[in-house]
Protein backbone atom coordinates (compact mmCIF):
# COMPACT_ATOMS: atom_id res chain seq x y z
CA UNK A 1 0.00 0.00 0.00
CA UNK A 2 1.17 3.75 -0.74
CA UNK A 3 0.36 4.67 2.97
CA UNK A 4 2.67 1.98 4.22
CA UNK A 5 5.48 2.94 1.62
CA UNK A 6 5.06 5.99 3.49
CA UNK A 7 5.15 4.79 7.00
CA UNK A 8 7.90 2.87 6.34
CA UNK A 9 9.98 5.64 4.55
CA UNK A 10 8.98 8.18 7.99
CA UNK A 11 10.11 5.21 10.25
CA UNK A 12 13.38 5.00 8.76
CA UNK A 13 14.00 8.85 8.55
CA UNK A 14 13.04 9.40 12.27
CA UNK A 15 14.85 5.99 13.48
CA UNK A 16 11.86 3.85 14.70
CA UNK A 17 9.46 1.02 13.43
CA UNK A 18 6.96 2.44 10.75
CA UNK A 19 3.92 0.82 12.70
CA UNK A 20 5.04 3.97 15.00
CA UNK A 21 4.40 6.70 12.11
CA UNK A 22 1.36 5.13 11.38
CA UNK A 23 0.20 5.28 15.29
CA UNK A 24 1.04 8.72 14.80
CA UNK A 25 -0.76 9.04 11.76
CA UNK A 26 -3.84 8.10 13.62
CA UNK A 27 -3.62 10.55 15.79
CA UNK A 28 -3.14 13.32 13.92
CA UNK A 29 -6.35 12.16 11.29
CA UNK A 30 -8.59 12.20 14.53
CA UNK A 31 -8.69 15.69 14.55
CA UNK A 32 -10.01 15.99 10.82
CA UNK A 33 -12.72 13.01 11.93
CA UNK A 34 -13.73 14.72 14.85
CA UNK A 35 -15.04 17.80 12.80
CA UNK A 36 -16.84 15.34 10.36
CA UNK A 37 -18.46 13.69 13.16
CA UNK A 38 -20.22 16.70 15.05
CA UNK A 39 -22.15 16.76 11.29
CA UNK A 40 -23.78 13.99 12.36
CA UNK A 41 -27.38 15.04 13.68
CA UNK A 42 -27.74 14.54 17.38
CA UNK A 43 -31.39 12.69 16.87
CA UNK A 44 -28.76 9.77 14.86
CA UNK A 45 -27.42 8.47 17.62
CA UNK A 46 -27.11 4.73 15.85
CA UNK A 47 -25.00 6.56 12.51
CA UNK A 48 -22.75 7.71 15.44
CA UNK A 49 -22.23 4.57 17.15
CA UNK A 50 -21.18 3.57 13.24
CA UNK A 51 -18.51 5.51 12.55
CA UNK A 52 -17.23 5.24 16.04
CA UNK A 53 -16.86 1.76 15.22
CA UNK A 54 -15.55 2.04 12.03
CA UNK A 55 -13.15 4.32 12.50
CA UNK A 56 -11.56 2.55 14.95
CA UNK A 57 -11.58 -0.34 13.24
CA UNK A 58 -9.76 1.23 10.38
CA UNK A 59 -7.26 2.24 12.55
CA UNK A 60 -6.51 -1.28 13.76
CA UNK A 61 -6.77 -3.03 10.66
CA UNK A 62 -5.91 -0.78 7.75
CA UNK A 63 -3.39 1.16 9.54
CA UNK A 64 -1.50 -0.69 12.31
CA UNK A 65 -2.78 -4.23 10.85
CA UNK A 66 -3.43 -5.74 14.00
CA UNK A 67 -5.84 -8.36 12.82
CA UNK A 68 -5.54 -10.57 15.61
CA UNK A 69 -5.88 -8.14 17.99
CA UNK A 70 -9.35 -7.21 16.82
CA UNK A 71 -10.15 -10.70 18.01
CA UNK A 72 -8.62 -9.49 21.60
CA UNK A 73 -10.45 -6.70 21.28
CA UNK A 74 -14.15 -8.18 20.56
CA UNK A 75 -13.45 -11.09 22.53
CA UNK A 76 -12.84 -8.81 26.01
CA UNK A 77 -15.80 -7.04 25.09
CA UNK A 78 -18.55 -9.98 24.56
CA UNK A 79 -17.09 -11.63 27.68
CA UNK A 80 -17.91 -8.55 29.29
CA UNK A 81 -20.86 -7.77 28.29
CA UNK A 82 -22.70 -11.21 28.84
CA UNK A 83 -20.89 -11.48 32.08
CA UNK A 84 -22.81 -8.01 32.97
CA UNK A 85 -25.81 -9.13 31.60
CA UNK A 86 -25.89 -12.34 33.82
CA UNK A 87 -24.29 -12.16 37.02
CA UNK A 88 -26.34 -9.98 39.58
CA UNK A 89 -24.11 -9.62 42.88
CA UNK A 90 -21.06 -7.93 43.75
CA UNK A 91 -19.04 -11.50 42.15
CA UNK A 92 -19.85 -9.68 39.00
CA UNK A 93 -17.40 -6.87 38.17
CA UNK A 94 -14.40 -8.60 39.95
CA UNK A 95 -15.30 -11.91 37.41
CA UNK A 96 -15.18 -9.36 34.97
CA UNK A 97 -12.12 -7.69 36.29
CA UNK A 98 -10.47 -10.65 36.73
CA UNK A 99 -10.99 -12.11 32.99
CA UNK A 100 -10.09 -8.55 31.20
CA UNK A 101 -6.90 -8.38 33.29
CA UNK A 102 -6.05 -11.94 32.73
CA UNK A 103 -6.62 -11.70 29.10
CA UNK A 104 -4.34 -8.39 28.91
CA UNK A 105 -1.50 -10.38 31.00
CA UNK A 106 -1.43 -12.79 28.06
CA UNK A 107 -0.67 -10.10 25.56
CA UNK A 108 1.93 -8.76 28.34
CA UNK A 109 3.33 -12.23 28.23
CA UNK A 110 3.43 -12.20 24.24
CA UNK A 111 5.19 -9.19 24.32
CA UNK A 112 7.55 -10.14 26.97
CA UNK A 113 8.36 -13.31 25.56
CA UNK A 114 8.69 -12.40 22.00
CA UNK A 115 9.76 -8.73 21.89
CA UNK A 116 9.08 -6.02 19.26
CA UNK A 117 9.83 -2.69 18.33
CA UNK A 118 5.98 -2.94 16.37
CA UNK A 119 3.30 -1.28 17.83
CA UNK A 120 0.92 -4.56 19.38
CA UNK A 121 -2.36 -4.22 20.81
CA UNK A 122 -1.48 -4.23 24.43
CA UNK A 123 -1.80 -0.85 24.33
CA UNK A 124 -4.98 -0.65 22.98
CA UNK A 125 -6.17 -2.96 25.46
CA UNK A 126 -4.88 -1.16 28.60
CA UNK A 127 -7.35 1.18 27.84
CA UNK A 128 -9.96 -1.42 27.03
CA UNK A 129 -9.95 -3.22 30.54
CA UNK A 130 -10.21 0.63 31.75
CA UNK A 131 -13.19 0.88 30.41
CA UNK A 132 -14.50 -2.43 30.52
CA UNK A 133 -14.08 -2.93 34.10
CA UNK A 134 -15.52 0.67 35.10
CA UNK A 135 -18.54 -0.59 32.80
CA UNK A 136 -18.81 -3.29 34.86
CA UNK A 137 -18.89 -1.29 38.19
CA UNK A 138 -21.24 1.07 36.90
CA UNK A 139 -24.30 -1.82 35.89
CA UNK A 140 -23.60 -2.75 39.33
CA UNK A 141 -23.94 0.23 40.94
CA UNK A 142 -27.30 0.56 38.75
CA UNK A 143 -28.45 -2.30 40.34
CA UNK A 144 -27.97 -1.14 43.68
CA UNK A 145 -30.16 1.85 46.01
CA UNK A 146 -29.18 5.55 45.45
CA UNK A 147 -28.48 5.59 49.05
CA UNK A 148 -25.66 3.37 49.23
CA UNK A 149 -23.79 5.35 46.60
CA UNK A 150 -21.24 8.38 46.35
CA UNK A 151 -21.88 11.19 44.07
CA UNK A 152 -19.78 9.82 41.56
CA UNK A 153 -21.15 6.81 41.46
CA UNK A 154 -24.78 8.23 41.01
CA UNK A 155 -23.64 10.28 37.96
CA UNK A 156 -22.00 7.05 36.60
CA UNK A 157 -24.26 4.13 37.52
CA UNK A 158 -26.27 2.45 34.31
CA UNK A 159 -29.44 1.40 34.91
CA UNK A 160 -30.48 -0.79 32.13
CA UNK A 161 -27.98 -2.52 30.18
CA UNK A 162 -27.55 -0.98 27.09
CA UNK A 163 -28.09 -2.79 23.06
CA UNK A 164 -25.34 -3.73 21.39
CA UNK A 165 -24.49 -1.11 18.92
CA UNK A 166 -24.38 1.22 21.69
CA UNK A 167 -22.27 -1.04 24.11
CA UNK A 168 -19.79 -1.19 20.88
CA UNK A 169 -20.08 2.45 20.00
CA UNK A 170 -18.08 3.21 23.41
CA UNK A 171 -15.95 0.50 23.65
CA UNK A 172 -14.59 1.58 19.75
CA UNK A 173 -14.64 5.46 20.61
CA UNK A 174 -12.25 6.54 17.93
CA UNK A 175 -10.32 9.41 19.60
CA UNK A 176 -9.51 7.69 22.72
CA UNK A 177 -9.35 3.94 21.14
CA UNK A 178 -5.42 3.48 21.17
CA UNK A 179 -3.88 5.52 24.25
CA UNK A 180 -6.17 6.55 26.07
CA UNK A 181 -7.98 8.31 27.57
CA UNK A 182 -10.78 6.43 29.27
CA UNK A 183 -14.30 7.45 29.76
CA UNK A 184 -17.45 6.11 31.13
CA UNK A 185 -20.42 4.62 29.53
CA UNK A 186 -22.43 8.00 31.09
CA UNK A 187 -20.11 10.59 29.66
CA UNK A 188 -19.96 8.52 26.28
CA UNK A 189 -23.80 8.84 26.00
CA UNK A 190 -23.50 12.43 27.29
CA UNK A 191 -21.26 12.98 24.13
CA UNK A 192 -22.90 10.83 21.62
CA UNK A 193 -26.83 13.10 23.04
CA UNK A 194 -24.88 16.00 23.71
CA UNK A 195 -26.47 16.43 26.90
CA UNK A 196 -22.68 17.63 28.17
CA UNK A 197 -23.02 20.88 26.24
CA UNK A 198 -26.03 21.68 28.61
CA UNK A 199 -23.40 21.78 32.00
CA UNK A 200 -24.99 24.43 34.31
CA UNK A 201 -22.25 27.52 35.51
CA UNK A 202 -21.94 30.48 34.84
CA UNK A 203 -22.07 30.17 30.92
CA UNK A 204 -22.60 32.85 28.06
CA UNK A 205 -26.29 33.89 28.22
CA UNK A 206 -26.52 36.28 24.84
CA UNK A 207 -28.33 35.11 21.63
CA UNK A 208 -25.17 34.94 19.77
CA UNK A 209 -23.85 32.16 22.46
CA UNK A 210 -26.95 29.90 21.72
CA UNK A 211 -24.69 27.69 19.77
CA UNK A 212 -24.90 23.54 19.65
CA UNK A 213 -21.19 23.29 21.20
CA UNK A 214 -19.36 25.67 23.36
CA UNK A 215 -17.08 28.29 21.67
CA UNK A 216 -13.43 27.68 22.59
CA UNK A 217 -13.03 23.94 21.29
CA UNK A 218 -10.93 24.01 18.44
CA UNK A 219 -8.74 26.76 19.79
CA UNK A 220 -7.83 24.19 22.83
CA UNK A 221 -7.87 21.22 20.64
CA UNK A 222 -5.30 23.07 18.11
CA UNK A 223 -3.30 23.86 21.29
CA UNK A 224 -3.21 20.97 22.35
CA UNK A 225 -2.19 19.37 18.74
CA UNK A 226 0.73 21.60 18.73
CA UNK A 227 2.00 20.94 22.05
CA UNK A 228 1.66 17.12 21.48
CA UNK A 229 3.42 17.48 18.30
CA UNK A 230 6.58 19.53 20.32
CA UNK A 231 6.42 16.69 22.94
CA UNK A 232 7.02 13.72 20.09
CA UNK A 233 9.31 16.02 18.18
CA UNK A 234 11.29 16.70 21.69
CA UNK A 235 11.79 13.31 22.17
CA UNK A 236 12.66 11.74 18.96
CA UNK A 237 15.34 14.26 18.98
CA UNK A 238 16.65 13.58 22.34
CA UNK A 239 14.78 10.52 23.65
CA UNK A 240 17.92 8.51 22.93
CA UNK A 241 20.82 10.38 24.05
CA UNK A 242 19.01 10.94 27.45
CA UNK A 243 18.06 7.23 27.91
CA UNK A 244 17.80 5.67 30.82
CA UNK A 245 19.98 2.55 29.41
CA UNK A 246 22.93 4.45 29.41
CA UNK A 247 23.25 3.90 33.03
CA UNK A 248 24.29 0.30 32.23
CA UNK A 249 27.51 1.35 30.44
CA UNK A 250 31.14 1.46 31.69
CA UNK A 251 31.07 5.08 30.48
CA UNK A 252 28.47 5.96 33.36
CA UNK A 253 30.00 4.24 36.27
CA UNK A 254 33.41 6.68 35.30
CA UNK A 255 31.26 9.97 35.71
CA UNK A 256 31.60 11.83 39.44
CA UNK A 257 28.13 11.33 41.51
CA UNK A 258 27.16 14.87 40.88
CA UNK A 259 26.68 14.60 37.28
CA UNK A 260 24.72 10.95 37.36
CA UNK A 261 22.82 12.89 39.75
CA UNK A 262 22.49 15.93 37.35
CA UNK A 263 21.82 13.48 34.50
CA UNK A 264 19.54 11.24 36.31
CA UNK A 265 17.05 14.57 35.92
CA UNK A 266 17.36 15.09 32.50
CA UNK A 267 16.65 11.86 31.60
CA UNK A 268 13.26 11.49 33.75
CA UNK A 269 12.30 15.05 31.80
CA UNK A 270 12.71 13.84 28.49
CA UNK A 271 11.61 9.87 28.48
CA UNK A 272 8.23 12.44 30.13
CA UNK A 273 8.22 14.31 27.29
CA UNK A 274 7.24 11.24 25.23
CA UNK A 275 4.01 10.74 27.74
CA UNK A 276 3.45 14.05 27.18
CA UNK A 277 2.99 14.46 23.23
CA UNK A 278 1.10 11.04 22.99
CA UNK A 279 -1.47 12.54 25.57
CA UNK A 280 -1.37 15.75 24.63
CA UNK A 281 -2.42 14.98 20.54
CA UNK A 282 -5.22 12.14 22.26
CA UNK A 283 -6.57 14.80 24.10
CA UNK A 284 -6.70 17.53 21.63
CA UNK A 285 -8.80 15.00 19.37
CA UNK A 286 -11.46 14.11 21.99
CA UNK A 287 -12.55 17.55 21.88
CA UNK A 288 -11.73 17.97 17.89
CA UNK A 289 -14.54 15.24 18.60
CA UNK A 290 -16.65 17.68 21.22
CA UNK A 291 -15.57 15.55 24.25
CA UNK A 292 -13.73 17.50 26.93
CA UNK A 293 -16.12 20.05 27.81
CA UNK A 294 -16.68 20.32 31.34
CA UNK A 295 -18.57 23.28 32.01
CA UNK A 296 -17.76 26.98 32.73
CA UNK A 297 -15.08 28.77 35.31
CA UNK A 298 -15.94 31.90 37.29
CA UNK A 299 -16.02 34.07 34.27
CA UNK A 300 -18.54 31.85 32.03
CA UNK A 301 -15.55 30.80 29.96
CA UNK A 302 -15.93 27.10 28.58
CA UNK A 303 -13.81 24.58 30.07
CA UNK A 304 -12.37 21.55 27.82
CA UNK A 305 -10.19 19.60 30.06
CA UNK A 306 -12.58 16.82 30.66
CA UNK A 307 -10.46 14.78 28.51
CA UNK A 308 -7.22 15.44 30.04
CA UNK A 309 -4.32 12.97 31.10
CA UNK A 310 -1.84 14.91 32.18
CA UNK A 311 -0.76 18.15 33.51
CA UNK A 312 2.79 19.10 33.03
CA UNK A 313 3.17 21.68 35.34
CA UNK A 314 2.01 20.32 38.11
CA UNK A 315 4.21 17.46 37.40
CA UNK A 316 7.03 19.34 36.71
CA UNK A 317 6.46 21.57 40.00
CA UNK A 318 4.71 19.52 42.07
CA UNK A 319 5.19 20.49 45.94
CA UNK A 320 4.32 17.12 46.64
CA UNK A 321 4.05 13.80 45.81
CA UNK A 322 0.22 13.24 46.14
CA UNK A 323 -0.08 16.01 43.33
CA UNK A 324 2.54 14.88 41.15
CA UNK A 325 -0.34 11.49 41.27
CA UNK A 326 -3.25 13.52 40.85
CA UNK A 327 -1.45 15.21 37.74
CA UNK A 328 0.25 12.23 36.34
CA UNK A 329 -1.97 9.41 34.07
CA UNK A 330 -5.13 10.95 35.42
CA UNK A 331 -7.69 8.80 33.70
CA UNK A 332 -5.85 5.76 34.60
CA UNK A 333 -5.70 7.09 38.43
CA UNK A 334 -9.53 7.57 38.19
CA UNK A 335 -9.91 4.34 37.16
CA UNK A 336 -7.76 2.90 39.85
CA UNK A 337 -9.53 5.03 42.39
CA UNK A 338 -13.17 4.44 41.70
CA UNK A 339 -12.79 0.47 40.13
CA UNK A 340 -9.59 -0.80 42.67
CA UNK A 341 -9.15 1.37 45.63
CA UNK A 342 -12.77 2.50 46.73
CA UNK A 343 -14.22 -1.19 45.44
CA UNK A 344 -11.62 -2.88 48.14
CA UNK A 345 -12.64 -1.10 51.06
CA UNK A 346 -15.50 -2.20 52.92
CA UNK A 347 -18.41 0.01 53.76
CA UNK A 348 -17.98 1.55 56.77
CA UNK A 349 -14.06 1.06 57.23
CA UNK A 350 -11.47 3.20 56.32
CA UNK A 351 -8.73 2.29 53.28
CA UNK A 352 -4.97 0.78 54.77
CA UNK A 353 -1.49 0.45 53.76
CA UNK A 354 -2.32 -2.14 52.28
CA UNK A 355 -5.31 -0.95 50.36
CA UNK A 356 -2.63 0.93 48.96
CA UNK A 357 0.03 -1.24 48.58
CA UNK A 358 -2.53 -3.63 46.12
CA UNK A 359 -3.68 -0.74 44.36
CA UNK A 360 -0.26 -0.02 43.23
CA UNK A 361 0.27 -3.30 42.37
CA UNK A 362 -2.89 -3.78 39.92
CA UNK A 363 -1.15 -0.30 38.73
CA UNK A 364 1.64 -2.55 38.02
CA UNK A 365 0.00 -5.50 36.55
CA UNK A 366 -2.07 -3.60 34.30
CA UNK A 367 1.40 -2.02 33.05
CA UNK A 368 3.01 -5.47 31.73
CA UNK A 369 5.08 -8.46 33.34
CA UNK A 370 8.60 -6.89 33.22
CA UNK A 371 10.25 -7.02 36.73
CA UNK A 372 11.16 -2.86 36.39
CA UNK A 373 7.32 -2.87 36.88
CA UNK A 374 7.14 -3.81 39.40
CA UNK A 375 10.23 -2.58 41.35
CA UNK A 376 9.10 0.84 40.58
CA UNK A 377 5.13 0.32 41.88
CA UNK A 378 6.62 -1.16 45.02
CA UNK A 379 9.08 1.74 46.00
CA UNK A 380 6.03 4.08 44.85
CA UNK A 381 3.60 2.91 47.22
CA UNK A 382 6.39 3.33 50.19
CA UNK A 383 6.94 6.80 48.44
CA UNK A 384 3.28 7.41 49.19
CA UNK A 385 3.04 6.53 52.35
CA UNK A 386 6.25 8.65 53.48
CA UNK A 387 4.48 11.18 51.19
CA UNK A 388 1.35 11.17 53.36
CA UNK A 389 3.50 11.08 56.28
CA UNK A 390 5.41 14.24 55.83
CA UNK A 391 1.70 16.20 54.85
CA UNK A 392 0.89 15.17 58.18
CA UNK A 393 3.13 15.66 60.46
CA UNK A 394 5.85 18.09 58.93
CA UNK A 395 3.84 20.21 56.99
CA UNK A 396 1.69 21.86 60.01
CA UNK A 397 5.17 23.48 61.40
CA UNK A 398 5.33 25.44 58.38
CA UNK A 399 1.19 26.99 58.64
CA UNK A 400 0.07 29.03 61.38
CA UNK A 401 -0.33 27.38 64.31
CA UNK A 402 -4.29 27.64 64.23
CA UNK A 403 -4.47 28.46 60.71
CA UNK A 404 -8.00 27.54 60.66
CA UNK A 405 -9.15 29.91 63.49
CA UNK A 406 -10.81 32.50 61.18
CA UNK A 407 -11.59 33.10 57.64
CA UNK A 408 -8.39 35.54 57.37
CA UNK A 409 -5.59 33.38 57.60
CA UNK A 410 -7.35 30.66 55.18
CA UNK A 411 -6.99 33.26 52.71
CA UNK A 412 -3.60 35.03 53.83
CA UNK A 413 -0.76 34.33 51.36
CA UNK A 414 1.64 31.84 52.70
CA UNK A 415 4.27 32.62 54.83
CA UNK A 416 8.27 32.55 53.33
CA UNK A 417 8.60 29.70 55.75
CA UNK A 418 5.63 28.05 53.78
CA UNK A 419 7.05 28.72 50.39
CA UNK A 420 10.74 27.61 50.92
CA UNK A 421 9.03 24.10 52.15
CA UNK A 422 6.85 24.49 49.08
CA UNK A 423 10.18 24.76 46.93
CA UNK A 424 12.15 21.82 48.76
CA UNK A 425 8.92 19.68 48.84
CA UNK A 426 9.10 20.49 44.74
CA UNK A 427 12.83 19.47 44.02
CA UNK A 428 12.76 16.77 46.80
CA UNK A 429 9.76 15.30 45.16
CA UNK A 430 11.35 15.51 41.52
CA UNK A 431 14.37 14.23 42.15
CA UNK A 432 13.01 11.36 43.84
CA UNK A 433 10.57 10.47 40.78
CA UNK A 434 13.36 10.15 38.44
CA UNK A 435 15.12 8.10 40.27
CA UNK A 436 11.81 5.43 40.98
CA UNK A 437 11.45 5.35 37.13
CA UNK A 438 14.31 4.24 35.86
CA UNK A 439 13.37 0.23 36.68
CA UNK A 440 9.72 1.50 34.71
CA UNK A 441 11.96 2.58 31.39
CA UNK A 442 14.93 -0.23 31.83
CA UNK A 443 12.41 -3.01 32.53
CA UNK A 444 15.09 -5.91 33.67
CA UNK A 445 15.53 -6.75 36.87
CA UNK A 446 19.03 -7.20 37.28
CA UNK A 447 19.67 -3.93 35.29
CA UNK A 448 17.43 -2.05 37.16
CA UNK A 449 19.41 -2.80 40.25
CA UNK A 450 22.51 -2.17 38.76
CA UNK A 451 20.83 1.68 38.22
CA UNK A 452 19.56 2.19 41.16
CA UNK A 453 23.19 0.87 42.81
CA UNK A 454 24.89 3.53 40.27
CA UNK A 455 23.44 6.16 42.54
CA UNK A 456 24.10 4.86 45.51
CA UNK A 457 20.44 4.01 45.86
CA UNK A 458 19.29 7.30 47.54
CA UNK A 459 15.42 7.50 46.87
CA UNK A 460 15.27 3.65 48.75
CA UNK A 461 17.56 5.70 51.25
CA UNK A 462 15.43 8.80 51.81
CA UNK A 463 12.00 7.01 51.50
CA UNK A 464 12.75 3.50 53.95
CA UNK A 465 15.01 5.81 56.11
CA UNK A 466 12.14 8.44 57.09
CA UNK A 467 9.62 5.51 57.05
CA UNK A 468 11.77 3.81 59.46
CA UNK A 469 12.39 7.18 61.33
CA UNK A 470 9.09 7.83 61.50
CA UNK A 471 6.86 4.53 62.50
CA UNK A 472 9.62 2.27 64.06
CA UNK A 473 11.82 4.84 65.83
CA UNK A 474 8.59 7.07 66.67
CA UNK A 475 9.50 10.16 64.91
CA UNK A 476 5.43 10.67 63.78
CA UNK A 477 4.39 10.12 67.01
CA UNK A 478 6.91 13.11 68.54
CA UNK A 479 6.04 15.16 65.81
CA UNK A 480 2.10 14.72 66.25
CA UNK A 481 2.80 15.68 70.42
CA UNK A 482 5.02 18.88 69.43
CA UNK A 483 2.18 20.07 66.89
CA UNK A 484 -0.51 19.95 69.68
CA UNK A 485 1.50 21.81 72.15
CA UNK A 486 2.11 24.61 69.54
CA UNK A 487 -1.11 24.90 68.69
CA UNK A 488 -2.23 24.57 72.36
CA UNK A 489 0.02 27.63 73.12
CA UNK A 490 -1.34 29.52 70.18
CA UNK A 491 -5.14 28.92 70.96
CA UNK A 492 -4.11 30.02 75.06
CA UNK A 493 -2.60 33.17 73.43
CA UNK A 494 -5.63 33.85 71.61
CA UNK A 495 -7.98 32.96 73.90
CA UNK A 496 -6.77 35.93 76.68
CA UNK A 497 -6.47 38.46 73.34
CA UNK A 498 -9.98 37.81 73.05
CA UNK A 499 -10.83 38.17 76.25
CA UNK A 500 -8.34 41.32 76.88
CA UNK A 501 -10.82 42.45 73.56
CA UNK A 502 -13.89 42.02 75.55
CA UNK A 503 -12.55 44.13 78.73
CA UNK A 504 -11.59 47.23 76.43
CA UNK A 505 -14.50 49.49 76.50
CA UNK A 506 -16.24 50.06 73.34
CA UNK A 507 -17.11 52.81 71.31
CA UNK A 508 -20.42 54.63 72.72
CA UNK A 509 -23.63 53.88 71.26
CA UNK A 510 -22.25 50.39 69.99
CA UNK A 511 -25.10 47.61 70.38
CA UNK A 512 -24.22 44.69 72.77
CA UNK A 513 -24.72 42.45 69.59
CA UNK A 514 -21.99 43.77 67.80
CA UNK A 515 -19.36 43.17 69.98
CA UNK A 516 -16.72 40.17 69.66
CA UNK A 517 -17.20 37.27 71.13
CA UNK A 518 -14.14 34.63 71.42
CA UNK A 519 -15.21 31.81 69.77
CA UNK A 520 -13.83 28.89 72.17
CA UNK A 521 -15.51 26.27 70.35
CA UNK A 522 -13.72 27.11 67.46
CA UNK A 523 -10.27 27.10 68.98
CA UNK A 524 -11.12 23.63 70.46
CA UNK A 525 -11.34 22.59 67.23
CA UNK A 526 -8.48 24.37 65.75
CA UNK A 527 -6.54 22.38 68.55
CA UNK A 528 -7.86 19.36 67.43
CA UNK A 529 -7.46 19.69 63.59
CA UNK A 530 -3.88 20.87 64.00
CA UNK A 531 -3.17 17.76 66.17
CA UNK A 532 -4.44 15.09 63.85
CA UNK A 533 -3.05 17.14 61.12
CA UNK A 534 -5.87 17.28 58.90
CA UNK A 535 -4.92 18.86 55.33
CA UNK A 536 -7.29 19.92 52.80
CA UNK A 537 -7.53 18.23 49.29
CA UNK A 538 -6.28 18.81 46.04
CA UNK A 539 -8.30 20.05 42.50
CA UNK A 540 -6.74 18.75 39.89
CA UNK A 541 -6.79 19.55 36.17
CA UNK A 542 -10.07 18.79 35.33
CA UNK A 543 -11.79 20.01 38.61
CA UNK A 544 -12.95 17.82 40.13
CA UNK A 545 -12.31 17.64 43.70
CA UNK A 546 -9.72 14.51 44.55
CA UNK A 547 -10.17 12.27 47.88
CA UNK A 548 -7.01 12.14 49.72
CA UNK A 549 -6.13 8.93 48.55
CA UNK A 550 -3.07 7.17 47.43
CA UNK A 551 -3.49 6.78 43.26
CA UNK A 552 -0.80 5.10 40.41
CA UNK A 553 1.09 7.53 38.75
CA UNK A 554 2.31 5.66 36.36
Amino acid sequence: MLLDSAFDAAGAAAGVHSSHMALLACFVISYPLGSVFLLIPKDQPALKHACNIGISVFFLLGMLHLWTGMLHVVGSAMATYILAAVMKGRAMPWTVFAVVMSHLLLSHWNRYMWPTDAVEISGPQMVLIMKLSTFAWNVYDGRQKLESLDESQKETRIAAMPDLLSYFGYVFYFPAFLIGPALTYADYMAWINETSFQKSGAGPSNSQDKQRIPSGRKRVALQKLVLGLVGIGYYAVYGSKFGYDIMLTEEWKQNPLWYRLAFTQLMGFTQRTKYYGAWMLTEGACIFSGYGFNGYDKKGQPLWNKAANVDILNIELAPNFKILLDSWNINTNTWLRNSVYKRLVKPGEKPTSMTTLYTFMTSAIWHGVYPGYYLTFFLGSLLSSAAKGARRYFRPFFLPALANSSAASKFAPPSTLKRVYDVLGTATTIVILNYIVAPFMILGFWDSLHAWWSLYAYGHVIVIGFLIWGNALGGFGYLAAMAKKRALKASTKEAWAAKESMTTPAAPGTPFGELEMPALGGLVKDIQANGNGKANGHVNGNGRKMASTDRSAL
